[in-house]
């Protein structure tokens, strides 16, 4: 098998069902198969799936598995995947690929070959954009305690004294080395899995993608962003956290605990509390300037709470598997 496209749909089957759609031709012309899975959708998501499943004549490259929990995005991608490492056709390459994302014609293809002409690669990202074609941020720099305190200060100079340290910065017209990609459409090398091992299930949702491309380029896997691969990602529309109609929402538990699993982890108990102290300085000099200023709140309800709560200053670097 070249290539096995792993979706996972949690109550988004109208999303899930566009986007299988918006595939359809790429995965005839490669001959991919696609693993599709619900997260134990409390909503229709499975009877909707299936009805469109057989309606337009997919169960011939989809294969649909609803799954007994939802155990997060990381949990649900690995369920997917681990039935196709264990058979005697294992896939060459693997593509995450989002509910709430849609194809450019040509976008996988392309990525495809990118894979194959360039061996050397581990992981590949593809240029998301917004339904008018405008770029999104895509390809990434690790999140480190400089990056926490520009981030979270959002203030004009700050952010060019540490333009180095910008976790996200403009997206490229051109293909360049990243330090990681946006898991919305990312392509694995399967030999790059064989090394490191599956997504670390421990993160219910967020982060997971970070930490798989930071094992990935410790075992010495080069990272490329690769933008002649164009995908809409209808932002925050699986998730609805990040979407720009629940800007002011509270941010969910599982943020702030995958975000303090990613820093102790990866760096120690150390560096995480200084990345802690670092945001939490940063945020609460925004949240000052804001209010001399007077500019409106863009922050989620409770942030400066919540972020301390969840913190390792309370809560250490203990992160239970699956937390939400």
């Amino acid at each position: 098998m070249k290539l096995l496209i792993v979706i996972v749909n949690y109550c988004t089957p109208r999303l899930t069902i566009d986007c299988l759609r918006s595939i359809e031709s790429q995965v005839r012309e490669i001959g991919a198969r696609v693993a599709l899975v619900d997260g134990h959708s409390p909503d229709d998501s499975v009877k909707m799936i299936d009805q469109a499943l057989t309606m337009n004549g997919w169960r011939g490259w989809v294969d649909f598995t609803p799954l007994e929990i939802n155990g997060g995005f990381a949990f649900g991608n690995n369920e997917a995947i681990k039935p196709y490492l264990d058979s005697s056709d294992k896939p060459e390459f693997i593509l995450l690929l989002n509910p709430d994302t849609l194809s450019r014609p040509g976008a996988i293809v392309d990525l495809l070959r990118y894979m194959r002409l360039n061996p050397d690669v581990g992981i590949a990202g593809s240029r998301t954009e917004y339904p008018d074609g405008s770029a999104q941020t895509s390809a990434f720099r690790f999140p480190g305690i400089a990056s926490e305190f520009e981030g979270f200060v959002r203030f004009g100079p700050v952010s060019r004294l540490l333009s180095n340290y910008i976790v996200a910065p403009p997206a490229p017209d051109h293909e360049v080395d990243a330090d990681w990609v946006v898991g919305a459409s990312m392509m694995i090398r399967r030999e790059v899995i064989d090394a490191i091992g599956l997504l670390d299930d421990h993160y219910f949702m967020y982060f997971e993608e970070v930490d798989f491309c930071l094992r990935a380029r410790r075992a010495g896997f080069r990272i490329r962003y690769v933008p002649q691969s164009k995908i809409v990602h209808l932002i925050g529309q699986a998730s609805g956290v990040t979407s720009a109609a629940t800007q002011n929402k509270r941010r969910p538990a599982y943020w702030f605990e995958s975000r303090r699993r990613y820093f102790t982890k990866n760096y120690g108990l150390m560096y995480a509390l200084l990345a802690d102290l670092s945001a939490a300085c940063g945020f609460a000099l925004w949240r000052f300037r804001r209010f001399i200023q007077r500019k409106p709140d863009p922050d989620p309800a409770h942030f400066l709470g919540d972020f301390i709560h969840h913190s390792v200053f309370f809560k250490g670097s203990s992160v239970p598997k699956g937390s939400t």
